[in-house]
């Protein structure tokens, strides 16, 4: 079965032959579950959609659609048996297909590759060339079909426009010529279209046609809108007119002692690529270090510390994605700090500080490690607040962030730092780090089981991405969404655990692309036990799930769960204490829960003493993208079964 609406909707058999979906109004229907994207559409939105004038017996009219798609989408289904496309789920419908059967999906799906990771281009352009027409073409006259044309025709420029870049970017170009002048003609307001325009034709030899395009560029700007062109098109003109060598794709790049900090040095790049995530993450990380050891070979401090402390990506995670990578780098600023001393320049001293708070965010960091890792965080905000730098106290304070899971129930201070950062961030337009501030202040929300404000957290965040060209930012809130759900899998009238389970695997699907493995090993067994948790079940036991650095606290519980009680009690014996990441309250909760289900009141009463500063938190909600339910449910346990005996 594939369903497309990318031009009119329709429906096809797998062998390519249409299914007759019915009339207008069943189509309408179908689309709404498209748009929908797997969750549930209430009747009541149903309704509301699909009439401005809802009649009497609306619901019933809706009930006789969803009947007769039923029959068209599954009509070998036996009598009696539930239906598996258009599924009842709570007070409505949702459409259960794999999101590469819907074009639309797979057209957004591919997209959101492609600006994590360049080599999809191709697959990218094929989706482009899938679109027959307008999004819903045949959904007329309804609200919520013309919003969805709006933001998908956008999504549709973008990546004709991103395709463009990344083929420029490569060295091609010549060929996009074509393509290129008749998006302008229909577009003629994109201004990143005309720059993509004049580059392919100057790619092309046509320096003169490249100049033409930007000065008609320039002529409808100021004689129809008033309007200058923007500093893209000014520096890409002056680029021109100059011969410069940036635009055949040249760079400044480390070959050596005699190598420069020019305006787009590896460092640079490599910070731009790691806010792209996936692949492009994991070429940033080596292309920072690469720099950073080049920059030592010089022997010049301060060209030094200019290079470790320009690489201020924000982090959110408590991991770090390369630990052994990272604890290089803090080796090597804190040799360039010595180096520079108690006089040396402040705000580099200040950014040598703040990346050895950022980095050392380790779980096996010794006592002494993290202790001169909280007064790297300290030393680096004092420093930045006394040189009234906004950039600077930003990364500052994502070092302090980071270093603030010392001991469990800090959510409250965490909140404070997040909203400093989106302040200053926002007041000084530095958007990569409003972003950060947004994403703490949604972890700081989901940890106080405050889910409408971690909601509007989220869909800022979301909102500040898609101009910061932040994609990673939509795999955490997704998750957000999807621990959202689980919390309220538990409330009368919820979603089931089934659907809240399946929202968890998608997100660990669009997780495993995105190219963080500080975070995604062991995260969806540990939301599939939480999950459990919640309604009272025991653990997963299925042995192909990866808990990954999860396992010593997960494992007494799964032991139990499949009856083995004295192998459980031996894993008890053996856990760890938490690391102080943004896991440790789930943790501790674990310890509790399977101290509590073998009767060792030792572990419990330990458990207990140091969950007591968390009561008023939900276990592994720090993270915004999971729960165990409340702190204080664990807490309650674990104290009652230390009285005990």
């Amino acid at each position: 079965m594939r369903i497309d609406v990318l031009g009119a909707v329709r429906a096809l058999h797998d062998d390519g032959s249409p299914v007759d979906l019915g009339g207008p109004r069943h189509r309408e229907v179908l689309a709404r579950l498209v748009a929908a994207e797997g969750r549930m559409v209430t009747t009541d939105t149903f309704v509301h959609d699909l009439w401005a004038d809802p009649p009497a017996r609306a619901v019933g009219a809706l009930r006789t659609f969803v009947a007769a798609l039923r029959r068209a989408l599954e009509p070998d289904r036996p009598p009696r048996n539930p239906p598996r496309i258009i599924v009842t789920e709570g007070p409505g419908y949702a459409l259960c297909l794999p999101r590469e059967d819907v074009d639309v999906h797979r057209f957004q799906d591919t997209l959101a590759r492609a600006r994590r990771n360049a080599a999809v281009v191709n697959d990218l352009g094929t989706v482009l060339a899938a679109w027959r027409g307008p999004a819903y073409a045949d959904v007329t006259g309804s609200a919520w079909a013309q919003r969805e044309r709006t933001r998908l025709e956008e999504l549709r420029l973008e990546g004709v426009e991103l395709r463009a870049r990344i083929l420029l970017g490569s060295g091609e170009g010549a060929d996009l010529v074509a393509g290129l002048g008749a998006h302008v003609d229909e577009h003629p307001w994109r201004e990143p279209a005309w720059e993509l325009l004049a580059r392919a034709l100057y790619r092309a030899g046509r320096q003169a046609d490249a100049l033409a395009a930007l000065r008609r560029a320039r002529s409808m700007l100021v004689d129809q809108l008033g309007l200058d062109p923007g500093a893209g098109l000014q520096r890409l003109e002056t680029d021109m007119l100059n011969g410069s060598a940036c635009l055949e794709g040249a760079r400044t790049a480390w070959t050596g002692p005699g190598v420069r900090l020019g305006p787009r040095t590896t460092v640079d790049v490599a910070r731009t690529l790691a806010l792209a995530g996936g692949d492009a993450l994991v070429r940033s990380r080596r292309d920072r270090f690469a720099a950073v050891r080049a920059a030592e070979r010089t022997g010049d401090l301060s060209l030094t510390a200019r290079i470790i402390g320009a690489y201020d990506v924000p982090a959110v995670w408590s991991r770090a994605d390369d630990p052994e990578q990272s604890r290089a780098v803090v080796a090597a600023a804190e040799r360039t700090l010595t180096g520079l001393g108690l006089d040396g320049p402040a705000d580099l001293r200040a950014r040598l500080l703040a990346t050895i708070a950022v980095e050392s965010r380790s779980a096996d960091l010794s006592a002494t490690e993290l202790k001169r890792a909280q007064q790297a965080a300290r030393q680096a905000e004092e420093l930045a607040r006394d040189l009234a730098d906004p950039a600077l106290l930003v990364f500052a304070l994502n070092g302090v962030f980071l270093q603030s899971f010392g001991s469990p129930g800090l959510a409250v201070a965490r909140d404070r730092t997040g909203a400093e950062i989106l302040d200053l961030a926002t007041r000084h337009e530095l958007p990569n780090f409003a972003v950060l501030g947004r994403l703490v202040r949604l972890q700081s929300a989901s940890a106080l089981g405050d889910l409408e404000s971690a909601a509007s957290h989220a869909i800022a965040a979301d909102q500040l991405a898609a101009t910061a060209e932040a994609p990673l930012v939509s795999v955490l809130t997704r998750w957000f969404r999807a621990r959202a759900m689980a919390a309220r899998s538990t409330e009368p009238g919820g979603p089931t655990a089934a659907s809240a389970a399946a929202h968890y695997r998608a997100a660990e699907g669009a997780l495993r692309a995105a190219g963080m493995p500080g975070l995604h090993r062991g995260l969806f067994p540990l939301a599939l036990l939480g999950l459990r948790l919640l309604h009272d079940r025991p653990a997963p036991t299925d042995p192909h799930l990866d808990w990954g650095p999860y396992r010593p606290w997960t494992e007494p519980l799964v032991l139990l769960a499949q009856g083995r009680g004295e192998q459980a009690r031996a894993a008890l014996a053996a856990v760890p204490e938490s690391p102080r990441d943004h896991m440790q309250e789930a943790m501790w909760c674990l310890t509790a829960r399977a101290a509590v289900r073998l009767g060792e009141r030792g572990i419990a009463a330990h458990a207990a003493a140091v969950l007591r500063g968390a009561g008023a938190e939900h276990a592994g909600a720090a993270s915004g993208m999971l729960t165990l339910g409340p702190v204080a449910r664990y807490l309650a346990e674990a104290e009652a079964c230390a009285r005990a005996g």
